[in-house]
């Protein structure tokens, strides 16, 4: 974000709101805001701290990540002139954060040092896994699959959940 001037033809560009009912912070790479409009929190970044009343511009860089940048955008531009900010770029699935939470959950289980078995007792219950025949069920190798997702998480891959599967990959 960067302060708009007359030269940039942006003369109806809207102020920043009050950061007194946000969040501000320096960090080492500029100014990092979080301004709450309505129910929704907004993120915002500046390389010069910012000034009320003035008015902004969006730089927005013709990167991979544009597609999220324009839509972070818009929301902030829609919720700023009283609109709804409407959908959010990306959203998890309920199935898919319920899967993420569950994958946390055995990891830290296992971790905690419990095996398997104890892990998908807690998971599923006991009365789910059976007293024979246990290196065969499913929930055995579910339970090692959502541990070893939960590995995967913990490595980095939960940078993947902030960005959508990109369509031309």
């Amino acid at each position: 974000m960067k302060v708009a001037s007359a030269a940039d033809g942006s003369l109806a560009s809207q102020p920043l709101l009050d950061l007194a009912a946000g969040q501000i912070r320096r960090a080492a790479d500029g100014w990092h805001a979080v301004l709450r409009i309505g129910a929704v929190d907004h993120r915002v970044w500046s390389k010069d701290p910012p000034v009320l009343g003035t008015s902004y511009a969006a730089e927005l860089p013709f990167d991979g990540d544009l597609e999220a940048r324009i839509s972070a955008a818009r929301r902030l531009w829609r919720a700023m002139n009283g609109r709804s900010p409407g959908p959010a770029f990306h959203q998890l699935s309920k199935q898919r954060r319920e899967r993420l939470s569950t994958a946390i959950r055995a990891l830290d289980a296992h971790g905690a040092g419990g095996s398997y078995r104890t892990v998908a007792e807690a998971l599923f219950g006991k009365k789910r896994i059976p007293d024979r025949a246990w290196k065969t069920h499913d929930l055995r190798n579910r339970t090692i699959r959502l541990v070893q997702s939960g590995i995967s998480l913990v490595r980095g891959g939960y940078r993947k959940l902030l960005r959508p599967e990109r369509r031309d990959d």
